[in-house]
């Protein structure tokens, strides 16, 4: 049972995992440095703990106490106690969903771990925004995809903000970091997937014309800004496009990467 503590010093060092939550810098280099990551609201720590990450403590306001005694029930961790002011205060911004939880990160998969018996994955190349990569898991684990590989630049899943958006799909979604950015897709190629890369590039396929008759299916998708890297566009085995209106040329990376899936995950193929 977790040792309930009242804390009402902001400044109380065993705080320090939650401090300034949305400094986004900092908290790379304090999460890093330490193992952690952070899960906000009932709905995600419970999740996290239901995957096996280990709670190094967990803060929250008293009327969430009740909330997650079923979790409070399961850990020796610490919980500490306080306000929703001082929430606030230390966190750095209004934690609405009450309750955080700082957990230990698990080391990851490696690439063919993560590939080894998949049909159907997500590889990601330098998404740097913490909300997209929680809405590709959150999409990913929804639609059925089986792992996701990222980039070595791509974001952190286990930042505060993807897990939040992610609602907690990037603790069930196996993924792993690629460490071979230029060979990345024809590694993965060599292990059996053919390599679809969502593109504007002339000679690119409708996504469903890409996919049919396919068995092994490696989704391929690219920056916010620019899309995919020369390298990996060129280096992808077919390359689609989701049919557009005209005008438009492009979605949101998580929207084509969630309608991208939804036609992958529906094609004809040796296995389906």
């Amino acid at each position: 049972m977790a040792e309930l503590v009242e804390v009402t010093d902001p400044g109380d060092p065993r705080l320090a995992d939650y401090r300034d939550l949305r400094d986004v810098e900092l908290r790379k280099h304090l999460e890093a440095e330490h193992g952690l990551f952070i899960a906000e609201g009932e709905k995600v720590v419970r999740r996290a703990v239901e995957a096996g990450f280990p709670v190094r403590s967990l803060l929250m306001a008293p009327r969430w106490l009740d909330g997650l005694a079923d979790v409070l029930a399961t850990t020796d961790a610490p919980c500490y106690v306080v306000s929703e002011a001082m929430a606030e205060e230390v966190t750095g911004f209004h934690v609405h969903r009450g309750a955080l939880a700082s957990l230990e990160r698990l080391p990851l998969p490696s690439v063919p771990e993560v590939l080894a018996g998949a049909r159907t994955v997500v590889v990601l190349e330098d998404i740097v925004d913490h909300t997209n990569v929680g809405a590709v898991f959150r999409a990913a684990a929804g639609l059925g995809i089986d792992a996701l590989l990222l980039s070595p630049r791509c974001a952190d899943p286990l930042y505060r903000r993807s897990v939040k958006v992610a609602m907690g799909a990037v603790f069930t979604v196996p993924y792993a970091r690629l460490d071979d950015w230029y060979a990345a897709l024809p590694a993965v190629s060599e292990a059996g997937f053919t390599t679809v890369a969502l593109t504007l590039a002339d000679d690119a396929v409708d996504v469903e014309a890409a996919v049919a008759g396919l068995d092994r299916v490696a989704l391929v998708l690219g920056s916010e800004g620019h899309g995919l890297s020369e390298r990996w566009e060129r280096s992808a085995d077919r390359r689609a496009v989701i049919p557009m209106r005209a005008g438009i040329d492009s979605l949101n990376v998580a929207s084509a990467a969630a309608v991208a899936c939804y036609v992958t995950m529906r094609r004809s193929g040796p296995a389906g």
